[in-house]
C-alpha cells in the first residue's frame, strides 16, 4: 500500500506543496555545488512522500537491534550474533509469506506476516560502532530517510561516546528519536533499571534539547514471551512499548511524522548550506575588497597618467611657441630696407633662418618625446609592479589560511582551490611581467610608435618621416615664400611697399605653419600615447580578469543562493504549520 492511499485531499495537497519546495531546494543546491552525499536524502525523502511510514532501527552493534526487530515482529526475521552481523541495511515489510529479495546494492527487502508491518515498515541498520567503517556509512545514510528513528541503546553500557556523536547526526537531521534500554534483564532490579534511565534521560535531554520518550526492555524476554513463555512478557517492559506505537503512533500521528520528516531533511540542508553560503560571502567579500584596491588603482594611475601627459605635451608645445617667437624676431629684423642686399641672397636667408629660428627645436622635441616615453614605460613598471605586490600579498594570506585547505569541508574543497588557483595564477602572471620587463625594448618600441604615428600625421602636407625632419621642413618652408621678394627688391620706388608686406606675409605664414606643426604633432603624439596608455591599463584589468570575473560570477550566484533558501526555509516553515494544523 502507498501513502497516497491512506491520505484525504488536505494531506494531499499538503504533500504536493512539500514535493515542489523540496525540488526547488534541490534545485538551488545544484547550482550551489552541493555534493551527492547530500543531494541524496533529500532526493529520497522527496521519493518517500509516497512510501509507508518508515520507523529505522539504530545503534551501536551489539546493543541488541536484531534481538530488538525479532521480539516487535515476534518471530526471528533477523539474524542475531555477538559480532557485526548486519552488514547491509534491512526492509521489514508485510507479506504472507516470509521472503527477501535484493533491491539495493546495500539494502535488503524482508517480507514476514506480522500485524505491525501492515502499516509500518520497519528498518534494522548496521551498528553505527562497527569496526568495519563501510556499516557505519551505510547506517548514517539511511537516517535521514526515518520518519521515526528508534535508538537502541545497550543497559551495561548505555550512552556512549559514539551513540553521542551518532545522535548528534539525527537531531541535525530534525527526526524525532525514542530511544530503547534494551537488555534491562542484566542488571540488578528495578532500582538499576531507574538509575540507568535517568541517566540515559539526563544526556538524551542536553543533547537533543528535548526529552524522547524512554523504553527500558529486554527483546530476549519479549521474544519468548510471544513464543510460548507468557510469564516473561511483564518483565520484558513491551507493553509500554508496544501500547505507545499502537496509541501514539496510530495513522494520524504517522501521517504527522511521514509529513514532517521531508521538512526536517529539507530544513537541516538549508542550515547547512546558509551557514556555506555566508562563509563563503564574508571570504569573497576580502576578494572584493582586494578587487577594488587594484581597479581603484588602475582608475587614479590612468587620471595621474592623463594629468602629468597633459603637462609634458606642454612642454613640447613650449619648444614649438618659442621657435614661433624667434621666427618673428627673425623676420622683424631680417626683412627691412636696411638688409636689402642680404634679401638678394637666398641661401644666407634660409641658412640665417635655419640656424635663428630652428636652432636645435627638432632635437629638443625629440629629447621631450623621449623623456615622454621613458615616463610611460617607468610608470607602466611601477604599476605592474604595484600589482604585483599587492598579488603576492594574498597569495601570503591564503597559504597561512586554515580555511579551504586539505582539513576544511570538502564540499568547499573545489570552491577554495579554484580561488586559490587564480590568485596563484594572476599573482604569478603580474610577477612574470615584472620580472620580464625589458624597460629599453618597451621604450624602443613605443618611441617608434610615437614617430610612426607624427610621420603618418604629416605625411599628407610634408612628406616628414621623423620629428626632427618635421619641424625643420614645416619652419623652412615658411621662409621659401618670402625669398621671391629678390626681384621686386631691386625696384627701390617699390620697396618701401613690397618689403613690410612681404614681412607681413611671411610672419602670418610662419604662424600657419608653426600652429599646423603644433597641431599635426599635438594630435598625433597624444593618440599615440593615449592608446598606449588604455592598452597599458586594459593588460593589467586582463590580468586580473579570470579573478575577477569568478569573484563577481560567485557573488551574485551565492547571493541568489542565500535570498532563495531564505524564501524556502519561510516555506517550509508554512508547510509545518499547515502539517500541525491538520493533526490539530
Amino acid at each position: 500500500m502507498s501513502l497516497k492511499g491512506i491520505l484525504h485531499p488536505a494531506e494531499q495537497e499538503v504533500v504536493r506543496e512539500e514535493r515542489r519546495i523540496l525540488n526547488d531546494l534541490r534545485a538551488s543546491l545544484i547550482r550551489f555545488g552541493a555534493s551527492d552525499e547530500n543531494l541524496e536524502p533529500l532526493e529520497r525523502s522527496i521519493e518517500q512522500l509516497d512510501e509507508l511510514f518508515l520507523l529505522v532501527v539504530v545503534g551501536e552493534f551489539n546493543a541488541g537491534k536484531s534481538a530488538f526487530i525479532n521480539a516487535l515482529a515476534g518471530e526471528k526475521v533477523m539474524q542475531e550474533g555477538v559480532t557485526p552481523t548486519t552488514a547491509q541495511v534491512t526492509l521489514l515489510r508485510f507479506g504472507s509469506e516470509r521472503s527477501s529479495q535484493q533491491i539495493e546494492p546495500q539494502l535488503l527487502a524482508v517480507s514476514a506476516p506480522a500485524e505491525l508491518l501492515r502499516e509500518i515498515h520497519i528498518v534494522d541498520t548496521p551498528g553505527t560502532n562497527a569496526v568495519i567503517r563501510e556499516h557505519e556509512r551505510i547506517t548514517s545514510g539511511f537516517v535521514p530517510r526515518a520518519d521515526l528513528v528508534l535508538f537502541v541503546t545497550s543497559a551495561d553500557r548505555p550512552f556512549t561516546e559514539t551513540e553521542r556523536a551518532f545522535l548528534e547526526q539525527i537531531r541535525d537531521w530534525g527526526k524525532k528519536v525514542v530511544i530503547v534500554i534494551n537488555k534491562v534483564d542484566i542488571l540488578g532490579g528495578e532500582r538499576e533499571i531507574a538509575e540507568v534511565r535517568s541517566y540515559v534521560a539526563d544526556n538524551a535531554r542536553r543533547l537533543l534539547g528535548v526529552t524522547p520518550e524512554i523504553f527500558p526492555v529486554s527483546a530476549k524476554a519479549a521474544f519468548r514471551a510471544k513464543n510460548g513463555e507468557p510469564q516473561f512478557w511483564q518483565d520484558s517492559g513491551f507493553d509500554a512499548l508496544e501500547r505507545y506505537i499502537r496509541s501514539s503512533l496510530d495513522q494520524s500521528a504517522r501521517t504527522r511524522l511521514k509529513l514532517l520528516n521531508p521538512l526536517g531533511v529539507g530544513a537541516a540542508l538549508i542550515d547547512r548550506y546558509q551557514v556555506a553560503t555566508r562563509e563563503r560571502l564574508d571570504v569573497l567579500a576580502e576578494d572584493f575588497s582586494l578587487l577594488e584596491d587594484v581597479e581603484g588603482q588602475l582608475a587614479v594611475y590612468g587620471k595621474d597618467m592623463a594629468r602629468e601627459f597633459e603637462g609634458r605635451m606642454a612642454s613640447v608645445d613650449n619648444v614649438l611657441l618659442e621657435m614661433e617667437r624667434r621666427g618673428q624676431d627673425f623676420f622683424d629684423d631680417t626683412m627691412r630696407i636696411g638688409r636689402m642686399f642680404d634679401l638678394l641672397n637666398r641661401s644666407r636667408v634660409q641658412e640665417g633662418f635655419e640656424r635663428q629660428v630652428v636652432a636645435d627645436a627638432p632635437q629638443q622635441i625629440e629629447k621631450r618625446v623621449n623623456d615622454l616615453v621613458d615616463w610611460l614605460v617607468e610608470s607602466d613598471y611601477r604599476q605592474w609592479q604595484r600589482i604585483s605586490r599587492h598579488l603576492a600579498d594574498r597569495r601570503r594570506e591564503f597559504r597561512e589560511r586554515i580555511v579551504g585547505d586539505d582539513h576544511g569541508d570538502p564540499e568547499s574543497r573545489p570552491f577554495h582551490d579554484e580561488r586559490r588557483r587564480l590568485v596563484e595564477s594572476v599573482g604569478s602572471a603580474a610577477q612574470r611581467v615584472v620580472e620580464t620587463y625589458d624597460r629599453r625594448q618597451e621604450a624602443s618600441e613605443l618611441a617608434d610608435g610615437a614617430r610612426n604615428a607624427v610621420a603618418a600625421a604629416a605625411a599628407a602636407g610634408a612628406g616628414a618621416v621623423g620629428l626632427g625632419t618635421l619641424v625643420a621642413f614645416a619652419a623652412s618652408t615658411a621662409v621659401a615664400d618670402f625669398t621671391g621678394i629678390v626681384l621686386a627688391s631691386v625696384v627701390a620706388a617699390l620697396g618701401l611697399f613690397i618689403i613690410p608686406a612681404k614681412r607681413s606675409q611671411a610672419k602670418g605664414e610662419m604662424r600657419r605653419k608653426i600652429a599646423d606643426v603644433r597641431a599635426r604633432l599635438s594630435a598625433a603624439l597624444r593618440k599615440q600615447f593615449q592608446e598606449e596608455i588604455t592598452r597599458s591599463a586594459a593588460r593589467m584589468q586582463e590580468s586580473v580578469g579570470p579573478y575577477s570575473r569568478f569573484i563577481r560570477a560567485e557573488g551574485e550566484k551565492l547571493r541568489e543562493t542565500d535570498t532563495r533558501l531564505r524564501q524556502l526555509a519561510l516555506d517550509l516553515q508554512k508547510v509545518r504549520e499547515r502539517v500541525d494544523a491538520l493533526a490539530a
